[in-house]
């Protein structure tokens, strides 16, 4: 394509108005893969076609300068015909919410296009890159599998003899295979690939490509001027006339620093079409790679060299490979170049370690001349002696071969194994002298330690000249540890983890380098005597580390039917909105808007001033008047024509203000200040002082669980236009029969678009009135974590009192919860959390108490499970703590305090507990459980370093609000003459599968196919006073109005039917039409009963319970603290599913999300309450590489609940809690490593930290 529009702007940003709307913002940073798109470019060298993926977010428009682009409207459409990659993902259920789709789409398409049959493993390295909130990854890649080259697979598979596909044997409700189902999809309904109809390269580019224009393109803009030189020479003259100038390749560095640091470099220099800097040359001394080089491209040329000579020689070419393929994701790996990498000089450069400890040089070049740097320890801190002139550019990156008895290796250790930055990563290398262990030259370089890369120069000096064994390896930690020393205040924090994390990388190198010393000592030629430290069997496992598998498993179901869908959302012709958010907690005294409406494209700014109603609530004002109660309050919004200029006029606007004391960040200070939101919620039922005074034992202890980002892909965005609901009407003072909500859907909520998006939507409304303009609001991810709240953090304390066969007799909890600055839904999760602490036990003498305090944070808001992830975590811990106090099994402890009859909760309401304990005993039986118990005892015995661990997980979850009024529901149908319907509900789509199930309804009520059927959108002008969908039984309530418009609609058409039994749905539809018949009807659901005494301590708050049991497997590395999932098996009671295959996705991406919760997702923040992680970089989700090895999920069939709609249940929020089996089968391990080690097995389950401590934990139980 041509370049054209100014400098700097990304390719995202020009997409939306020429009305390419598929490809999706996110991030901005290009993290998550929503943006991906597909670029082709000729190779100058070897004419052939190159096709890659980049994010779209992060690509300059002007780089792409002669590149031909592709986007998810260029592979297919709804409109023409869809690729077999877009129809097998959605025909795989791989699309739920729907807006990370496109990026998927585009990824694996790309793979097709230079492998149309690729490995599975390949499938997995092109998905690296993106992220899913919803799906839990496991459709997506089934799609993808589709695709794949079956070399190693089952030769049973599709026969019906396959072993994942069978099963335990047993005669449970599941085995009864007659009804039950394994196949969520039909692969003989799919169009094959052909990859001869694919587009073709544009000639005119290819011929641009062989006759390369040489000279210099310049694309000038207001703020920036963007310079691309044809050749060489032209670089470094430009160089050397602007030496401040950055030169920008991939712009995976300097892009997200403009962004989010707000830095504008006038210049910037494009050396893209220079040749010389892509060039790869060999000799017989190394490899010299061109500094403009994608890292991609490394990996090839590095894995191509690794295949044609002698180990002994590539050394350090296998080492940088280990660190390239777990090195950000496929897209960035595309963009981001070699020297790019190399001259940002991370402190968590993967790759900078191992060049520097395998004395790589750098080429140099500028207008005076070529030299070359060392690039050592005084290259990578910066120093002037060793570092670029300002005029010179990197040209290329030598990297000598490795040579007999040189061994190097690379170590890394981060949050999650793929596309994340590391807490530590090592590089090593030991020269030892020829035939010996004596070491001749010795090198260490640490990432993640400091500022820039960090190298032992002096530890290494004082060790050449040892001998390789334990007494060097003992001085080497000693001297490491006194030389690399790092303070409380070290970047990252998490000090004594990192230092240890130095100790264990360096104990695995020694144990490296005795295994290639071992055949050495083995030969006959050795010297008479020569030994080596033996490293016994136990110990071996510490050498090895977690590698990727792609994830495999069963979803067994009673057979049903599903349906399609699509997400597309267009807007233009609008002006912009952009939010003044504050960091400093204070008291405004004034604001200085001047120079900000001054600036061009600027339309105004608005203030509190300008709401003609109300602003908020007394509680919680829309934007801040006086005082700003959190960090990320919103002061003002200014209105601007583009994102950019709404962005500079931010810059302009000047706030006076003084700080406000004291500022309240954690729960622990706001119990010292007595600071709370809401009374404190109680219930108690027996006697449970008098109980504790009769038990064996009592244990007490604390439980921390942190808060969880929603990080919903689609973040909070609103359209206003104009023409003249609840919080919009208040906001604006006009009567809400003028204002009409549309929404079409929704790009993942799980509670975070419940009330925010109100909130944004009034605020744009106002400067939608003010202006006169339709306005268009979209927050960057930085913006939406900042200001928006999570999952309240939690801090608990129990007291647990037993008997020594493992009998609970009496439990007091009491829970924290932090709420944020205002009350928002905070009583709401109090309530429900003390509610459900229970969860699946029955103890005679109870105790819960919950308070929600205030604090200087946004206000923490609902979530998925509402409080019951983490105040079940509370109820879980003190069954672990049981169970190592009494030295039983967890899994024992649980099944003989479970609720075993019909009996009543703490709070009096009845239920029968038979689901539970057959989802409990299909769980154990399909897991094998048993038999794998004593294989984890077995695996833990033969290994030192490596330990299994095995936990099952009971779940009671309540579904529903706590009133009955939140349970009513409406809808709207339509028939039209044609036969076609119309359906509208109350619902709204947020990837949860409502519109598809809501089809399924009416389709099932009126007795005709879905393919007559259609939702446009939900809308308050068809379907008024709707309630939040939430609380899992969206689609139970709106199921029901549906189905009662239907009824209603059949009930007119009888009378028709009878006398024309034969006729068609069409000419029924048509007499009934000619009889003036209405053919539309309004459906009303009133809702199911639910009340709550609190006073009294008693009600019946929830319709129906959902019960479930998740057993999980998992691998630690007691040295690193890394774990692997090794298999998850999920059985879940869903009554009779109105669609298992959205239901069994429901359950795995909740599943996932909830393992985030409890493993991976951990928010940070300043003493002064700023959110330092505040997108995917710092913010890790799971990724497509942490899903369980095997993984199983069981809908348990055959049981009725008449209470709903079809027997059926809600399960959208329910498997959030089931993750939490993933990380007790890592207490469990960390309690089997202590064990071996004779330390206290308590230690480790007395206090949990969630996220942050189980992996140090792991760690240093070694």
């Amino acid at each position: 394509m041509a370049a054209t529009g100014p400098p700097g702007h990304l390719f995202l940003d020009h997409l939306p108005p020429v009305g390419l709307t598929g490809t999706k913002y996110a991030c901005g940073r290009g993290s998550c893969g929503a943006c991906t798109v597909m670029v082709s470019k000729c190779d100058p060298v070897s004419k052939k076609i190159r096709h890659f993926s980049i994010t779209a977010c992060l690509m300059p428009i002007c780089s792409l300068y002669g590149a031909a682009v592709t986007t998810v409207e260029g592979v297919g459409s709804i409109k023409t015909k869809l690729h077999p990659v877009q129809e097998r993902i959605a025909k795989s259920h791989g699309t739920q919410c729907g807006f990370c789709t496109p990026g998927m789409v585009m990824s694996m398409y790309t793979l097709l296009r230079n492998h149309p049959q690729p490995s599975e493993e390949q499938l997995m390295e092109a998905l690296g890159g993106n992220l899913c909130r919803c799906t839990g990854y496991r459709p997506i890649l089934e799609s993808g599998k589709t695709f794949c080259m079956e070399l190693n697979g089952c030769q049973q598979k599709g026969a019906g003899g396959c072993c994942l596909a069978q099963g335990e044997e047993d005669s449970s409700s599941l085995g009864r295979s007659s009804d039950i189902s394994t196949e969520l999809f039909a692969k003989d309904e799919f169009q094959p690939l052909d990859p001869t109809q694919e587009l073709i390269f544009p000639p005119e580019l290819l011929r641009l490509a062989e006759n390369p224009e040489e000279r210099t393109l310049t694309f000038r803009g207001e703020r920036v001027t963007w310079i691309s030189p044809g050749t060489l020479k032209d670089l470094l003259e430009l160089k050397a006339k602007h030496p401040e100038a950055p030169l920008v390749l991939g712009n995976t560095s300097l892009g997200p620093a403009m962004k989010s640091q707000g830095h504008v470099h006038p210049i910037l220099l494009s050396p893209a079409r220079i040749s010389e800097l892509s060039m790869v040359s060999t000799t017989s001394e190394g490899l010299s790679i061109g500094a403009g080089c994608s890292l991609a491209q490394v990996k090839d040329v590095l894995a191509e060299r690794v295949s044609e000579l002698p180990e002994e020689k590539t050394q350090t070419y296998r080492a940088l490979l280990k660190h390239l393929k777990s090195l950000a994701g496929q897209q960035i790996r595309n963009m981001a170049s070699l020297g790019g990498h190399i001259i940002s000089r991370h402190c968590y450069s993967d790759l900078n370690p191992i060049l520097a400890v395998g004395n790589a040089t750098l080429n140099l070049i500028s207008s005076g001349g070529a030299r070359q740097v060392p690039l050592s320890e005084h290259f990578l801190a910066g120093l002037a002696s060793a570092d670029l002139r300002p005029e010179e550019v990197l040209e290329s990156v030598h990297i000598p071969h490795s040579q007999k008895g040189e061994l190097v290796s690379a170590f890394r250790q981060a949050q999650c194994q793929h596309n994340a930055w590391a807490h530590v990563n090592a590089g090593m290398r030991v020269l030892l002298k020829g035939g010996t262990d004596t070491i001749e030259d010795l090198n260490i370089a640490f990432g993640g330690l400091g500022a820039a890369t960090v190298s032992a120069h002096q530890s290494c000096q004082q060790l050449r000249g040892r001998r390789w064994n334990e007494l060097m390896l003992d001085e080497a930690c000693r001297l490491l540890l006194d030389e690399v020393s790092l303070p409380g205040s070290a970047p990252g924090g998490r000090v004594e983890f990192k230092r240890t994390l130095m100790v264990s990388f360096l104990f695995k190198f020694y144990l490296q380098v005795l295994q290639t010393l071992k055949p050495l000592a083995e030969r006959p030629s050795a010297p008479d005597g020569l030994r080596y430290p033996d490293v016994s069997d136990p110990f071996l496992s510490g050498l090895e580390d977690f590698s990727v598998t792609v994830p495999q498993g069963v979803q067994r179901y009673q057979r049903s039917c599903f349906g399609l869908r699509f997400w597309s959302l267009t807007l233009r012709n609008y002006i912009t909105l952009a939010f003044i958010i504050m960091i400093p907690l204070h008291v405004n005294r004034s604001i200085d808007l001047s120079k900000a409406l001054e600036l061009p494209g600027v339309v105004d700014v608005i203030t509190a001033e300008d709401i003609p109603g109300t602003n908020g609530t007394e509680d919680e004002k829309l934007l801040a008047v006086d005082e700003v109660l959190c960090v990320g309050q919103i002061i003002c919004a200014v209105a601007a024509e583009t994102d950019v200029q709404a962005k500079r006029a931010i810059e302009e606007i000047k706030v006076t203000y003084e700080d406000l004391e004291p500022v309240i960040v954690t729960i622990e200070d706001a119990i010292k200040h007595n600071s709370f939101l809401c009374p404190e919620k109680k219930l108690e039922q027996g006697n449970i002082e008098e109980a504790f005074e009769k038990v064996d034992q009592i244990v007490e202890g604390e439980v921390h669980v942190g808060g969880q980002e929603h990080f919903y892909m689609e973040t909070q965005r609103v359209l206003v236009i104009p023409k003249t609901e609840k919080t919009v009407s208040s906001t604006l003072n006009i009567p809400s029969n003028r204002i009409t909500c549309h929404v079409k859907r929704v790009g993942g909520g799980f509670g975070g678009k419940v009330g925010k998006s109100a909130v944004f939507g009034a605020i744009a409304a106002v400067g939608a009135i003010k202006t006169g303009h339709p306005v268009r609001l979209v927050l960057d991810r930085e913006d939406d974590m900042l200001i928006t709240g999570g999952r309240h953090p939690l801090f608990g304390k129990y007291k647990v009192g037993f008997m020594n066969n493992g009998r609970i007799k009496a439990l007091d909890i009491e829970c924290f919860i932090n709420g944020g600055c205002t009350l928002d839904d905070s009583e709401q999760v109090t309530e429900f959390l003390v509610l459900k602490l229970e969860n699946a036990y029955k103890v005679r003498n109870l105790r819960f108490r919950g308070r929600a305090c205030m604090t200087n944070l946004p206000s923490n808001t609902a979530f998925r499970g509402y409080g019951f992830p983490q105040g079940t975590l509370v109820t879980e811990s003190c069954i672990t703590a049981v169970a190592a106090k009494c030295g039983l099994l967890p899994e024992k402890v649980r099944e003989k305090n479970m609720y075993k009859t019909v009996d009543k909760t703490i709070y009096k309401q009845a239920f029968s507990p038979e689901n539970l304990i057959r989802c409990w005993d299909e769980c154990l039986d399909k897991s094998s459980f048993g038999s794998r118990r004593k294989q984890v005892e077995a695996f833990n015995k033969k290994n030192y370093w490596k330990k299994k661990g095995l936990a099952i997980i009971p779940m009671k979850f309540s579904v529903g609000f706590g009133a009955t009024s939140y349970h009513q529901a409406a809808a709207l149908v339509h028939i039209y003459t044609d036969g076609s319907v119309l359906v509208t509900h109350g619902g709204n789509e947020l990837g949860q599968g409502i519109h598809t199930k809501m089809l399924q309804v009416a389709s099932r009520e009126l007795k005709i196919p879905m393919s007559y059927m259609h939702i446009c959108e939900t809308s308050t002008a068809t379907v008024p006073n709707t309630i939040a969908t939430a609380a899992s039984i969206g689609s139970d309530v709106n199921g029901r109005a549906v189905q009662n418009a239907c009824q209603i609609l059949l009930k007119r058409l009888e009378p028709i039917i009878k006398k024309n039994p034969e006729g068609s749905w069409e000419d029924w539809v048509k007499a009934a039409f000619e009889q003036r018949i209405s053919l539309s009807a309004t459906g009303y659901f009133r809702g199911y009963k639910a009340f709550m005494d609190w006073e009294k301590g008693e009600g019946d708050p929830f319709p129906y319970y959902v019960y479930g049991a998740a057993c999980s497997e998992v691998e630690i590395d007691c040295l690193t603290g890394a774990h692997k999932k090794i298999r998850t098996d999920i059985v879940m009671d869903a009554c009779c599913s109105l669609n298992p295959a959205i239901d069994i996705g429901q359950v795995e991406g909740a599943f996932i999300q909830g393992m985030g919760l409890y493993t991976t997702e951990e928010l940070k923040y300043s003493p002064e309450g700023v959110l330092y992680s505040r997108g995917p970089d710092d913010y890790k989700i799971p990724t497509i590489t942490d899903v369980p090895e095997e993984f199983n999920v069981s809908l348990l069939p055959a049981s009725q609940t008449p209470l709903n709609i079809y027997s059926s249940k809600g399960l959208g929020e329910s498997g959030m809690f089931l993750g939490s089996s993933v990380f007790f089968a890592i207490t469990d391990a960390v309690a089997a490593a202590r064990r071996e080690r004779d330390r206290n097995i308590w230690q480790c389950l007395e206090t949990f930290l969630v996220v942050t401590t189980m992996e140090e934990d792991a760690a240093s139980s070694g």
